[in-house]
């Protein structure tokens, strides 16, 4: 298996499939295509034109075929591996999981928009600005505390779900965007954070995407190069 991904620093897209498939142990190999520009000549453009209809990353290749779309990877190595166990075993809670990853599929867009992913950066100032400014972002950051409380509740933790699974993957990236911005959460979602961050696969994530040193400035609407 392949899994063709964009910068580890930006691409919240890319990560998800990639600490699912390194937190669960599948063996793949990383094609990474950096992030040079967004227009359609662009080399970042290119590659993944010539692998799927879409041309974004991430996309899966599993012996020639192609499986494009965070959702749709998911969905087909669940079903590749089901020793693996990436859905919950319960069927009500597998449809909850599937439910909420769908969400975060589709919405949170003030939260995605003000609070990009750029790991490497620090910036609470920015977050508490936002915070006070965006009503938009702050509905979506009370839906996620909302969500993650009452699946932990629900389910013990230590994991959204019990044990790790496509939703955690699912969510690493807002764990990440919540790092950097640092806006205020509760103490159980603290501790939901840093329990996802000690994670193997969230950890070697993380380690690469800080020894990128990539500047990209498409991707920084909050800092110049330094």
């Amino acid at each position: 298996m392949q899994l063709v991904i964009g910068n580890k620093n930006y691409s919240s897209w890319s990560m998800r499939p990639w600490v699912l498939m390194q937190q669960a142990g599948i063996p793949f190999e990383e094609v990474l295509v950096r992030f040079d520009a967004f227009t359609p000549d662009s080399a970042f453009k290119q590659r993944p034109a010539g692998l799927t209809p879409a041309g974004r990353v991430p996309v899966l290749i599993d012996d020639g075929f192609t499986v494009w779309d965070t959702l749709a990877i998911a969905e087909y190595l669940a079903e590749r591996f089901p020793e693996k166990r990436l859905w919950p075993a319960d069927a009500k809670a597998r449809a909850r999981a599937r439910s909420v990853c769908a969400e975060m599929h589709s919405g949170f867009g003030a939260l995605r928009s003000h609070f990009p992913m750029n790991i490497e950066a620090r910036l609470p100032e920015i977050g508490a600005k936002v915070m006070a400014e965006q009503a938009g972002v702050r509905a979506d950051l009370d839906r996620i505390v909302a969500m993650w409380s009452e699946l932990l509740r629900e389910h013990g933790g230590p994991m959204l779900f019990g044990d790790f699974s496509i939703a955690d993957a699912y969510f690493a990236p807002v764990v990440m965007r919540l790092a950097t911005y640092a806006p205020p959460v509760p103490e159980a979602i603290s501790a939901y954070m840093a329990r996802v961050q000690a994670l193997p696969g969230i950890a070697a994530w993380v380690k690469d995407a800080l020894a990128e040193q990539d500047f990209l400035d498409f991707e920084e609407p909050y800092r110049k190069h330094r």
